[in-house]
């Protein structure tokens, strides 16, 4: 490198954009535009000495086609004018090469470059003329004058080189010699760092040893990736200080930069390492457990699991579904994330049972009907529909039956009906839970993209039964609700029609699944709560009740027996006769199912097996003391024991012994038993009388989730302006019933001898207060509006109600009574009650066929079209204006 380089006046002048050369860096560059040709060929090629150029860096100039870092200007000047001519002829040339109209920013200085090396090429087949030149920055220079020369353009310059005189003046500066001491120890700083990264730097050590500091740095800082504008500031830094200081500053970075990737590769290759390291222990572990015949690694899971899924007998598109995720699965390694989430989606395509179903066996209907009356009593029309329902399925096994669904209150034996029918069928059974969901995932399943997918209730449920055609009980379906996650009985909509459920689609299964072999039996407590379209897909077949009578066979035949053995107890230690059964039903249970009449039942096995278990202990205490053979210890047992006790001689016969030996006699429940286990009685046959004992009370029949009720309908009246006021959480349907029956009252006040003769009606002198008892309960539904009336009735009238009589029924406001709901279950709540008498509405008279005989044949049923019936049959002699009325 020359310690100083003289220029010309004049260079060719060849623009970078948004480049910068500075003075010792080299570069290649290929010149295709004309203008860089004809600049190459006139100022480097035609020379027999290697000529020189200048490079000016040009801010956001046009660019040819040419690669970059050779761009080409468009004109424009810094200190002189061009003529006219000139300016229309770059124009031309702009457009010719396709160049912006837009004047680019030349900077005030450049670099001389000389010429290392020149190549000459032609491309085919447009036969265009190329150079390859390699340029290497001598010094800077000032461009003083701007012009054009032919198709390039030429600068006047004027040199800005240190002088020898400059860099001695300079080296007697002690800030300059600081600088360039610390530049050159950053520089051998940076020497070293990418010596141990690269293995080289001899050449570069040379360098920073024979090269003038000042030349140094723009050696070093051109080897840099930097901004154009540091470029810039680097070619304008004049000032040898100035110069020192911004290399040092971007040599400094550099080294910074380069010592934190290498702090973040170190860190990178520490965790490969360390994943290599795992992987060659696995490799280990993986042929130590060859050598010992253990071999249950990963891979081996994965066979183990691709084996189970050919055996599965999945559906040709499933399988070819499954293969792909297979695939899948065995490209990953176990650390990787989803590799668990495939390998359970995987297990779970294998486990179900796409082909595997129940074999059934040849349908006995008589056999099917003794199991049903062997589990069941009573329910003669629920046993005929089964017996139906499979009848039809033994003579087409693949028929598309409805959906049955059993409706009745807790404790009547829906579930178990559903679990007689899978055992008559001889298929599995499986009960999935319904109560309480609000999610539609419990049903279709999660799609596996979320954490913690998993699929539906009806899939879960059908890998673990294991087989494609069980009985599945849909349980509590009236118990579904919805809200933002969607609606779960909207999704069983597809799941209950046998037009759809072929092709069901879980979403975390994400294939189809046949669900039409499956026979679908639901329960519920009420209709109501049930969507109609899902209600439509299903045949309702109602439970109602057990009578009393019906409770006692049950609990002799069913419940004593299972709860006894429950308990560890047999007849020879509790006996509870048939008179207590039935007074636990009247007294402690009044219920539409058996449900606590088999808890109370279990209360006297409680404090049976109590008393058992401790005439055990005494026992096993008497049978110790045969163990005793010499009558020295026998004397010795009987002087120092703490605990009465007879001893008896070994001489004693056998059979003396057993006798001896035996619990006295089986505990048999009594009254008083009944009393000090489960307390003194919750119900009463006199409350009836006691309640409907003053005026203004009256006994209604209601319906509820858990069988009919008996509710009593207390009014009062009081100084006050003619105002209605209702307590005991009631609904608006019941309330609208309270407001027809006080204005069918107040509409024949005269008749009721309510307004005498010339006086104000005194019903307009005082309120009305009605009051439904048991107000956490909430009531509402049109069946109270006759009740309501008798109350009312009875109050204005002063005139007690019969307290052996009880009513259902809406009214009209013209007094036409309307016909009610639930009959059946609303006559044996009033035979429960003890009622006598009970008052339906004339069109419920073909509900009567529903209720059993022995409970018609011990009540009086009396039918009324208007309202003055009911109250003609409601009160001793008949109804209070009978005799006076007009209508």
């Amino acid at each position: 490198m020359a310690e100083s380089v003289e220029l010309p006046g004049r260079l060719g002048i060849l623009a970078f954009r948004n480049k910068v050369l500075l003075p010792g860096a080299i570069i290649r560059i290929r010149c295709t535009s004309p203008t860089s040709v004809k600049l190459v060929e006139q100022e480097l090629w035609q020379r027999e000495e290697k000529g020189l150029i200048g490079i000016v860096p040009v801010r956001d100039a046009a660019e040819s086609a040419s690669v970059a870092p050779v761009l080409y200007p468009g004109g424009g000047t810094d200190s002189g004018e061009r003529s006219l001519k000139n300016q229309s002829y770059l124009e031309d040339t702009r457009k010719a090469d396709g160049i912006s109209q837009q004047e680019p920013q030349w900077h005030s200085r450049g670099v001389a470059a000389r010429a290392l090396h020149l190549s000459r090429g032609v491309e085919k087949p447009s036969g265009r003329v190329t150079y390859t030149v390699v340029l290497e920055g001598l010094c800077r220079f000032s461009v003083l004058e701007l012009n054009t020369r032919g198709t390039y353009y030429t600068a006047k310059i004027s040199a800005l080189d240190i002088t020898k005189a400059d860099m001695e003046q300079a080296e007697q500066d002690p800030d300059f010699v600081s600088l360039a001491r610390q530049f050159k120890v950053t520089a051998m700083e940076l020497i070293s760092v990418l010596e141990q990264k690269q293995k080289t730097g001899g050449r570069t050590k040379v360098l920073l040893e024979t090269v003038p500091v000042h030349k140094l740095a723009d050696i070093f800082v051109a080897s840099f990736e930097i901004s154009f504008e540091e470029q810039l500031c680097m070619l304008d830094s004049i000032d040898l200080k100035l110069r020192l200081s911004k290399a040092t500053e971007l040599v400094e970075r550099h080294l910074q930069s380069i010592r934190v990737a290498e702090k973040i590769t170190q860190k990178v290759e520490g965790q490969l390492s360390k994943s290599q390291r795992e992987f060659l222990l696995r490799q280990q572990m993986r042929a130590i457990k060859e050598e010992l015949g253990d071999n249950d690694d990963d891979e081996d899971d994965v066979a183990v699991l691709e084996r189970k899924m050919q055996s599965a007998g999945m559906p040709t598109n499933i399988w070819k579904h499954a293969q792909r995720e297979l695939r899948r699965l065995k490209k990953m390694q176990p650390q990787q994330p989803g590799y668990n989430s495939s390998r359970v989606y995987l297990e779970l395509l294998a486990d179900l049972p796409w082909q595997k179903a129940t074999e059934e066996q040849k349908l006995d209907l008589k056999a099917a009907k003794e199991r049903l009356d062997s589990d069941h009593y009573g329910l003669v029309k629920v046993k005929q529909r089964i017996i139906e329902y499979l009848a039809v399925r033994k003579l087409k096994p693949d028929a598309r039956g409805p959906v049955l669904c059993f409706v009745g209150p807790p404790g009547v034996g829906k579930t178990s009906l559903a679990t007689s029918i899978a055992a008559a069928l001889g298929r599995k059974f499986i009960r999935i839970s319904l109560g309480g969901v609000k999610d539609e995932a419990d049903i279709r399943g999660h799609r596996r993209t979320y954490i913690g997918s998993m699929p539906g209730r009806l899939i879960d449920g059908i890998k673990r039964v294991g087989v494609s055609n069980p009985v599945m009980l849909l349980d509590e379906i009236d118990k579904t609700g919805s809200d933002v996650r969607g609606d779960p009985a909207a999704a069983l909509l597809e799941v209950l029609d046998p037009e759809q459920n072929k092709t069901f689609n879980d979403h975390y299964l994400n294939v189809p699944y046949d669900l039409s072999k499956i026979i679908f039996v639901a329960t519920a407590n009420k209709v109501n709560p049930i969507p109609p379209p899902l209600l439509d897909r299903m045949e309702v077949i109602e439970l109602p009740g057990y009578t009393p009578e019906e409770k006692v066979k049950i609990a002799m035949q069913y419940l004593i027996p299972r709860v006894l053995d429950q308990h560890g107890l047999t007849s020879e230690f509790l006996r509870i006769p048939e008179d207590m059964v039935e007074l636990i039903i009247n007294r402690y249970t009044r219920e539409a199912g058996v449900r606590n009449l088999e808890r109370n039942l279990s209360a006297l096995a409680r404090a049976a097996a109590v008393k058992v278990a401790e005439q055990d202990n005494a026992t096993a205490v008497s049978k110790d003391i045969h163990q005793f053979s010499s009558p020295v210890e026998e004397s010795r047992l009987a002087e120092g024991a703490e605990v009465e006790m007879e001893v008896i001689p070994m001489g004693v016969d056998n059979k003396e012994i057993s006798n001896a030996l035996q619990v006295i006699s089986p505990l048999i429940v009594d009254e008083t038993m009944l009393e000090n286990v489960l307390g003194p009685p919750r119900y009463d046959d006199k409350e009836t009388a006691e309640r409907v004992s003053n005026p203004g009370v009256s006994v209604g029949l209601v319906w509820t989730a858990f069988g009919g009720e008996v509710q009593f309908i207390e009014a009062t009246a009081m100084a006050g302006k003619g105002q209605l006021r209702l307590t005991g959480q009631l609904g608006d349907v019941i309330k609208e019933s309270a407001q027809i029956a006080l204005t069918w009252v107040r509409a024949r006040a005269m008749e009721l001898d309510l307004v005498a003769t010339g006086k104000i009606n005194i019903m307009e002198e005082q309120d009305i207060h009605i009051h439904f008892p048991a107000g956490a309960v909430r009531k509402d539904g049109p069946s109270a509006g006759v009740t309501l009336v008798t109350a009312l009735v009875s109050l204005l009238c002063e005139k007690r109600m019969r307290a052996d009589t009880a009513m259902t029924g809406e009214m009209t406001l013209r007094g036409l009574v309307l016909p009610v709901g639930g009959i059946k279950d609303k006559v044996l709540a009033a035979h429960r009650y003890g009622i006598k008498r009970v008052i339906l509405p004339d069109r419920n008279l073909k509900d009567l066929v529903e209720v059993p005989a022995s409970v018609l044949s011990s009540l009086e049923i009396i039918y009324a079209k208007r309202m003055e019936d009911v109250l003609e049959h409601a009160f001793e002699g008949g109804c209070p204006w009978r005799q006076r009325a007009r209508l």
